[in-house]
C-alpha cells in the first residue's frame, strides 16, 4: 500500500488546456481557483445544450401528466437525459415500475465505461474518497466529453476540483431548466419541445466528430449511425446498447489490427 501525499504536489509549469475558454492558469493555482474555473467553464456550448434539452424534458414531463417534483428529482438523481425521458414516457403511459426500471437500466449501461475511463483523472490527491464518489455522480455524456477535453493537460492535483466545478454546475442547469420547462409547458409548442430535446444528442454527435482523430473513431461513429436506427425498428429499448456494443467492438478490433 502506498502512502497518501499529505500536501499538494510541487508547482509545475503545465497550464490549463488551450481549449478552455477561461484565461490560462498555471499549476500554482489552488483548489478554490480550479473549482471556480470549472464553474465558469460550464457556461459554454455544452451548458447551453443541457439547458435547452432539459427545458424540453420539463415540458415533456408536464405533457405526460407527471409532477414538477419528478422533473427536478430525476434531473438530480438520474442526471442522464435519455434515462429520464424513458422513465417519464414509461410512467406516463402507465407501464409497470419494473418494466420502466429495466428500460432505464439498459440505457444507463453506457455510463459505466464512461465512469471507468474518467476515474483516473479525478483521483483526489489527499485520498478523500468522498470527493471521488461525489464526482463520479456527475459523470454523464456531457461531463464526460468535457472531462476528456479539459482534464488531461491540467496538473493532477487540480483535476478533481475542476471537474466538480463544471459537473455540479451542469447538474444544477438540468434541474433548474427542467423546472422552467415544466412551468412554461403550456405556452411551448410540441414541435419546439421535441426540437429542444434533440439539442442534446446533436451535441453528443458533433462532439464525437470533433474529437475523432483515427479511422477507428470514424468507423465507430459510422457504424453507430447505421446500426442504431436499424435496431430501433426492431427493439427501441436496445438500440443504443446494441449500436454501441457492436459498432464499438468492430471499430476497436479494426484499430488493434491496424496497430
Amino acid at each position: 500500500m502506498t502512502d497518501k501525499p499529505s500536501a499538494e504536489p510541487a508547482a509545475q509549469t503545465t497550464e490549463w488546456s488551450p481549449t478552455d475558454a477561461t484565461p490560462a492558469c498555471s499549476a500554482t493555482a489552488g483548489q478554490t481557483e480550479a473549482l471556480f474555473r470549472g464553474f465558469r467553464a460550464a457556461f459554454g456550448i455544452a451548458g447551453y445544450v443541457l439547458i435547452a434539452g432539459s427545458i424540453g424534458f420539463g415540458a415533456l414531463v408536464r405533457d405526460l401528466g407527471l409532477g414538477i417534483d419528478f422533473a427536478i428529482l430525476s434531473s438530480l438523481i438520474f442526471y442522464a437525459l435519455p434515462a429520464q425521458v424513458i422513465l417519464a414516457a414509461e410512467l406516463g403511459r402507465g407501464a409497470p415500475i419494473l418494466t420502466a426500471a429495466f428500460a432505464v437500466t439498459l440505457t444507463s449501461v453506457r455510463l459505466l465505461p464512461m465512469a471507468v475511463t474518467v476515474t483516473p483523472f479525478i483521483t483526489d490527491y489527499k485520498g478523500r474518497r468522498w470527493r471521488e464518489v461525489m464526482a463520479v455522480h456527475f459523470v454523464a455524456v456531457t461531463a464526460w466529453i468535457e472531462a476528456n477535453r479539459r482534464l488531461g493537460p491540467l496538473p493532477p492535483h487540480l483535476r478533481l476540483s475542476h471537474f466538480i466545478g463544471f459537473g455540479a454546475t451542469f447538474m444544477g442547469f438540468t434541474a433548474i431548466s427542467a423546472a422552467v420547462g415544466f412551468l412554461i409547458a403550456g405556452s411551448v409548442p410540441v414541435a419546439l419541445t421535441g426540437a429542444l430535446l434533440f439539442f442534446t444528442p446533436a451535441y453528443f454527435v458533433m462532439s464525437m466528430m470533433q474529437t475523432a482523430f483515427q479511422r477507428a473513431d470514424w468507423l465507430a461513429i459510422g457504424l453507430g449511425a447505421v446500426i442504431g436506427p436499424l435496431v430501433y425498428l426492431v427493439s427501441p429499448d436496445l438500440d443504443l446498447l446494441v449500436a454501441g456494443l457492436v459498432g464499438g467492438t468492430i471499430a476497436y478490433a479494426y484499430g488493434r489490427a491496424k496497430r
